[in-house]
Formats: structure tokens, C-alpha cells, sequence
């Protein structure tokens, strides 16, 4: 196991994204020491239910990321529907509303890209179940830039498209079942 120090989390999800996040997030503790960053495909016009409702079964606090705010340890921040979000050098969140990439908007791709700029070899990027193939590329970019990169194991994956474009497109550090991903996360980020 490596022993750098990590910076921040990234996570893309897709389709069966509400069950895996619940089951990762509720085991993590309230003083997780790294931001959390997550893109979820929704629908353009979602409301920010899913974003309460998981900040009610979460110890660690949930919140959508709002433009330039800083990203701060002990707090995960979900994507708004409609907006790519992006990490600034300085840690703060862009909002964009440029075109779809991989038909998605927000995308994988974009946050991971940005995020192992500004993060570097203190960047861990996580691909979890999903439909298509959002954020190979960027779990790609990661790995260039020194960040470690986790994935899925597909079987455990309700959609496995996501978790093995992101397999075929990286050198994968861990490919890990669904149920084992909030401890690896607790252990990385000690």
C-alpha cells in the first residue's frame, strides 16, 4: 500500500449509483479526513432529494457542491444535475454548462480530469457501477498525473459497463467488490 498522503476523493456513478453510494457512504465515519467528490448521472431537472436523503443515513455530511466554494475534509459534495463540475488548482468547484461528454452532463470525465490536475499523487478516483463508459478516460488521467485509481469489481456491479471500460482503460490498483470499498477508502486515507 502506498503511503501518500491523499488530498481528495473522486466518484463516478451511473446507473444503480443511489444503492452503491448509500452502502459506501453510510460506513464512513463523520471526521472522514479528505473531501468526497461525486458525480451522479440524474436527470437534468432532479430536485436535491437524493442529496438529503443521504445526508440523513450519513454520519459524514452530504451537500451539493455550489460554484468557487472550497473543498473540505468531512464532507462529501454531490454534482448538481446539469452542470459539469470541475476542481480549480486552488481546491475550489466550477460549475459549467458546456456540452455533453459521453451524453452525460454532468460527466465522469470532466471532474476526474480537472481533479487530478489540481490534485495530483494526492487524488483517488473510484468508478462504480454504471451504464456507459464515463470516466475511463479520466480515471486514466488520474493514473497519469500519480493519483491511484479503484474500481468496481463488475460482478458486484448492478450495471458493469462503467466499472470494466474503466478496467480496460487503466492499469487498475484495486478492483474491489461493492461491500469492500468504504473500508479500502478508510485505510488509504489514514
Amino acid at each position: 500500500m502506498r503511503k501518500t498522503k491523499f488530498k481528495a476523493i473522486v466518484i463516478g456513478v451511473s446507473l444503480g449509483g443511489a444503492k452503491a453510494l448509500q452502502m459506501i457512504l453510510s460506513a464512513l465515519p463523520e471526521k472522514f479526513p479528505v473531501p468526497i467528490i461525486i458525480v451522479q448521472h440524474i436527470s437534468p431537472h432532479s430536485d436535491n432529494y437524493f442529496v438529503i436523503h443521504l445526508n440523513g443515513l450519513c454520519k459524514i455530511k452530504v451537500k451539493e457542491a455550489q460554484e468557487k466554494e472550497k473543498a473540505e475534509a468531512g464532507t462529501v459534495y454531490i454534482s448538481p444535475p446539469n452542470y459539469h463540475l470541475l476542481i480549480e488548482e486552488d481546491g475550489t468547484f466550477s460549475l459549467s454548462i458546456e456540452g455533453r461528454v459521453n451524453y452525460s452532463r454532468p460527466s465522469v470525465d470532466v471532474l476526474f480530469e480537472s481533479a487530478a490536475y489540481a490534485y495530483g499523487t494526492g487524488l483517488i478516483g473510484i468508478i462504480l457501477t454504471g451504464a456507459n463508459n464515463d470516466g475511463s478516460k479520466g480515471l486514466k488521467k488520474i493514473q497519469e498525473e500519480g493519483g491511484l485509481s479503484i474500481v468496481q469489481d463488475p460482478k458486484t456491479a448492478e450495471a458493469e459497463s462503467m466499472p470494466k471500460a474503466a478496467i480496460a482503460a487503466t492499469e487498475t490498483d484495486y478492483i474491489v467488490p461493492l461491500e469492500k470499498i468504504s473500508e479500502l477508502m478508510i485505510e488509504l486515507c489514514k
